[in-house]
């Protein structure tokens, strides 16, 4: 019996605009988030959603909700899909923190320093409740928005650390489908995946 996973990131925000780490810090979709959200509720119309969690931070929630409007469905939200917890580094944009900390790069793989959550920490509660869905929609088909670095996270958990995050940036409503078979285990269909968006151009 499998199970259908759509991985799916939040719309966008202002600080995803400006390069700035958001962490838990719970900031709005943008006017362009948010028209990204509708293309995506249309792009997944056909699909026979069963179920849509989200991350309980807006971004991720209100992206959900569009979705789930069409399939007249409630969003479920949990803590456990949040996005990494950044620590000092939150609101500060990529090259600040670049000049800022002259050891960024092997914070940003490992974590647990200037209270930054660790990488492995993050995977495992988001792994926790991806388990835990597949458990109780056995056979069906469900959405689960969250966050790019949540994302990311799984492919590395589902490739046995196999995916480089480095090869391919997970784009703001991008839907990354993974299958759950439980003799198989977990099986990647498709990453990053936005016609919606590419229609218009992007």
């Amino acid at each position: 019996m499998v199970t259908t996973v759509d991985l799916i990131r939040h719309g966008e925000t202002i600080w995803n605009r400006e390069k700035r780490f958001q962490g838990h810090t719970d900031i709005p979709l943008s006017e362009e988030g948010r028209k990204q959200a509708e293309g995506l509720a249309k792009y997944l119309v056909q699909e026979r959603i069963s179920a849509i969690y989200s991350s309980d931070l807006c971004r991720a929630f209100n992206t959900a909700q569009a979705i789930a409007q069409v399939h007249s469905l409630p969003v479920k939200t949990s803590v456990y899909l949040r996005e990494r917890h950044m620590g000092d580094w939150a609101g500060l944009t990529l090259d600040e923190v670049q000049n800022r900390y002259p050891d960024w790069e092997e914070v940003m793989i490992h974590g647990g320093v200037y209270g930054i959550e660790e990488t492995k920490q993050m995977a495992r509660r988001v792994m926790f409740e991806l388990e835990r869905l597949v458990q109780k929609h056995r056979g069906e088909h469900i959405c689960v928005v969250s966050h790019g670095g949540c994302i990311h996270a799984v492919l590395g958990e589902v490739t046995q650390g196999q995916h480089d995050r480095k090869d391919v940036r997970i784009e703001n409503t991008s839907v990354t489908r993974l299958h759950f078979d439980e003799e198989d285990g977990w099986q990647i269909v498709f990453v990053n995946q936005m016609p919606h968006l590419l229609k218009k151009g992007r």
